[in-house]
């Protein structure tokens, strides 16, 4: 639950573009193609995910439902084996709900044991750098 509309928080999580300004490893951004089909938008998109030694590129595609304020983004390319995940945003006295799914799994056996055992932990202070940027944005 947080102090802001779905709108809002659907506009941020949506502006991947400006991830790197925010978000904790995430060290550029790009947005490969950008189209509508028919309500929907769909992008592809590029990021540089710079952890420790750990620097890799991967592609998505983000599909972004403004009616129901949800996103959804698959995998295209990169170092994972498969990823998904979905931010659904919904509107409520005073805020909003967020919530957020993420599946994922490494190509590489050594790079999932890392990431692992501080999956937790990353995903946390993922969530704390979108409410911070929401506070920032909108407080």
């Amino acid at each position: 639950m947080l102090p802001y509309t779905a709108d809002q928080m659907y506009r941020l999580v949506a502006d991947v573009a400006q991830y790197p300004e925010f978000l904790p490893w995430c060290a550029a951004a790009r947005i490969r193609r950008r189209h509508p089909v028919g309500t929907i938008e769909v992008m592809e998109a590029e990021l540089v995910i710079s952890f420790k030694v750990f620097r890799e590129r991967f592609g998505s595609r983000v599909t972004l439902y403004q009616d129901t304020r949800t996103i959804d983004t698959e995998y295209l390319d990169g170092p994972f084996r498969h990823m998904k995940s979905t931010w659904c945003f919904e509107d409520t006295k005073g805020g909003c709900d967020v919530s957020f799914f993420v599946d994922f799994e490494f190509k590489s056996a050594m790079l999932q044991g890392i990431i692992g055992v501080v999956f937790n932990d990353a995903m946390q202070r993922i969530v704390r750098a979108f409410e911070r940027r929401a506070a920032q944005l909108y407080g």
